[in-house]
């Protein structure tokens, strides 16, 4: 089952990035190093055209280290892209935000002509942590909740270095099956919007391929070299034994499991992951359009013959 969540208050989001790209030097986007690909908002790319871009690939400190390197090669090959990665609760690093930007248009600076930066990212993303950081008191709502933040914000950087603040967003249809997964283990996605063990299975799908070991560790697996070739509900069975969420009858308690399994990857006490690399993102991105265009193709093709029959 595909997973979309765009409630109203997105929408007047993106309206609002919209009409204020109008008078924008640089677009910030703000990324989770744990999926970067899959927290990219492509809607994104029609709404500031050839604005300068920096993609911040946030929370580096949760995410695998060479699958950040990998995916910081991949943002920076992009024309007018530049990437950095960073903990948006480490002030020294955070503060190469502004520095970044100036390097992309240096020809903007000064009273006259001020940098002008828009930052936006998917919900619970760690935005409104970053501009916590970036000014030195709690100027935004934090929370651990898609949709926390819902009215723009613009804060002086400094003198000449004005950056507006919008609240997270998605966009209307998520094409990347994997990507609508990977969002909702993340919490970027209103927890109605999905089925948790769902989520989970489709987690442990992407964890037990490259991060076995962590796994083993985390819920005392036996055999490591097993872990990889599992079925993922076997899995999500045997973690539920293991932590203990078992019925009466010897029943397991699978939606308990389902949330300690997506509970432990959000508070990154199973060990530093990246759910995806770019190779398989664009194998995925590929494979999302080609069904979005099938579908267009019979969509188009149903009107007709709608139209015909009338």
């Amino acid at each position: 089952m595909a997973i979309q969540w765009f409630p109203g208050h997105m929408n007047v989001t993106k309206k609002a990035i919209s009409d204020r790209m109008k008078e924008i030097d640089v677009v910030i986007e703000l990324l989770d190093a744990r999926l970067p690909g899959s927290s990219a908002n492509p809607m994104l790319a029609q709404l500031t055209g050839t604005r300068r871009k920096l993609k911040v690939l946030n929370k580096q400190d949760l995410a695998d280290p060479a699958r950040t390197e990998a995916w910081l090669a991949w943002y920076n090959a992009q024309e007018g892209t530049r990437a950095i990665a960073l903990d948006a609760s480490d002030k020294a690093p955070a503060q190469r935000l502004i520095q970044a930007c100036r390097d992309l248009v240096p020809n903007r600076g000064g009273m006259d002509k001020p940098v002008r930066v828009l930052i936006c990212g998917v919900p619970n993303v760690g935005k409104s942590t970053l501009m916590n950081t970036l000014v030195g008191k709690k100027a935004a709502k934090t929370g651990d909740e898609a949709g926390i933040t819902r009215i723009e914000q613009r804060i002086n950087l400094a003198s000449d270095f004005y950056l507006f603040d919008t609240p997270g967003m998605l966009w209307p249809k998520i094409s990347v099956e994997r990507s609508g997964y990977h969002l909702a283990a993340s919490g970027a996605v209103g927890r109605n919007a999905y089925d948790e063990e769902e989520v989970a299975l489709e987690l442990l799908r992407s964890l037990k391929g490259p991060y076995p070991d962590l796994l083993a560790a985390r819920y005392k697996l036996d055999d490591v070299a097993a872990i990889p070739a599992q079925h993922d509900d076997e899995l999500l069975e045997l973690i539920a034994r293991k932590r203990g969420a078992v019925m009466s009858g010897g029943r397991v308690n699978l939606t308990k499991a389902a949330e300690i399994v997506l509970n432990d990857y959000r508070s990154a006490v199973l060990g530093r992951i990246t759910l995806e690399t770019p190779e398989e993102f664009e194998v995925w991105w590929a494979e999302g359009e080609a069904l979005e265009a099938e579908r267009q193709r019979k969509k188009a093709l149903r009107k007709k013959k709608g139209a015909s029959a009338d």
